[in-house]
């Protein structure tokens, strides 16, 4: 089983608040796999271990589709931030918000980059 980092929406997992997640790459995901959330899994120094969140998630969808689609459609961008646990954020809420910090926080990205959009089932 594949380990899953959900380090900036640890507390949204927690809560079963989220149940989509942006990835770039993932292309080998299919509807039916099953992944283990954990906080983070990369990065973790000699003696750290994973922090597993909670049971594992079943990924119910999957598609590719560009970054900016979410600015593209003020209401798609809306409904995604809040699938993605930012419904309440003052910052991220917004379709804006949102993708700058996606941005931010993947080297490389821009709202051109085609992104994975996964959504999940928590079990």
């Amino acid at each position: 089983m594949r380990n899953i980092s959900f380090a900036l929406t640890t507390n949204q997992v927690l809560e079963g608040s989220k149940t989509v997640k942006r990835r770039l790459g993932w292309l080998h995901l299919k509807v039916g796999d099953q992944l283990r959330p954990v906080r983070k899994c990369m990065g973790l120094r000699p003696g750290e271990r994973l922090d597993v969140l909670r049971d594992p998630i079943t990924v119910v969808s999957i598609r590719r589709e560009p970054l900016r689609a979410m600015l593209d459609d003020t209401e798609y961008g809306l409904q995604e931030c809040a699938l993605e646990g930012f419904g309440m954020h003052p910052d991220y809420r917004w379709p804006s918000g949102f993708v700058a910090m996606f941005c931010a926080t993947h080297r490389g990205c821009t709202v051109d980059t085609i992104v994975t959009r996964i959504e999940f089932a928590y079990s």
